[in-house]
């Protein structure tokens, strides 16, 4: 798995719908080594975020709370604070 998908447990505040759907995203094309969506990998791409979306939904949900923030922030996070710096 790529090592690029942002560990998401632990949030504060929790993570967002567009943080899981972008790690979602990216384990999705990852795994099936799809880097663009064409006409012939989007539907399948879609039904697959949209399942894996729902299972790290549920498992945040599941896990206990961790004892500390992860070491780095989701990139959402960091483009929102860079665009709200300038």
């Amino acid at each position: 798995m790529s090592s690029n998908i942002t560990l998401l447990r632990g949030l504060e505040p929790a993570a967002t719908e567009q943080e899981i759907y972008a790690a979602a995203l990216q384990y999705v094309r990852t795994v099936g080594g799809v880097s663009g969506l064409s006409s012939t990998t989007k539907v399948a791409v879609d039904k697959a975020v949209a399942a894996i979306a729902a299972a790290t939904t549920q498992l945040l949900a599941d896990l206990p709370d961790r004892p500390a923030a992860p070491p780095t922030e989701p990139p959402l996070r960091v483009a929102a604070r860079e665009a709200s710096a300038d």
